[in-house]
């Protein structure tokens, strides 16, 4: 079986999701694996979950970082387990390891990785996502998608340029 070696595209999104996000998550998973990419994802339940099973069903290749020291923890979707033990400090791994990365849904931690991504440079794509703006200051540039397809072929055309 030969594995993907596309971009490292990460999915983030949160450990309770709406039923809505968790299939678009899921949707997003897929076309990723079905254009040769890699997830990266926290490797854990919700929306994690949802792409790496969406990514692993069209023979996709998934990446969990945890925030734990257990890989036994990662959901049964993800292939390679890497155990951090740095708690929440590990969205920094997760996004320094992206070329791009997909934001669906998401609660804070979903916001933490967002701003990450925005201060290292690394493009983000927003299916459903938070919403940022200070007053006097342009918007952020986080990539709106309206479908999974879209989000996935924005980020693997933002990922070309890194």
């Amino acid at each position: 079986m030969q594995r993907p070696t596309g971009p490292l595209i990460a999915v983030v999104g949160g450990s309770a999701p709406t039923p809505e996000e968790e299939a678009l998550a899921e949707a997003v998973g897929r076309a990723l694996a079905q254009h040769g990419a890699v997830l990266v994802c926290g490797g854990y339940g919700g929306a994690m979950e949802a792409a790496c099973r969406g990514a692993r069903s069209a023979g996709g290749l998934t990446i969990g970082i945890l925030s734990g020291t257990d890989r036994r923890e990662a959901n049964p979707y993800v292939d390679i387990p890497i155990v951090t033990g740095m708690g929440q400090a590990r969205n920094v791994i997760i996004v320094r390891t992206a070329q791009a990365v997909i934001a669906v849904g998401g609660s804070y931690g979903t916001l933490s990785e967002i701003a990450y991504a925005l201060y290292y440079g690394v493009p983000v794509v927003g299916l459903k996502t938070w919403e940022l703006m200070r007053p006097g200051h342009p918007p952020p540039p986080i990539h709106r998608a309206d479908t999974p397809e879209e989000a996935v072929r924005l980020a693997l055309s933002l990922a070309q340029g890194r």
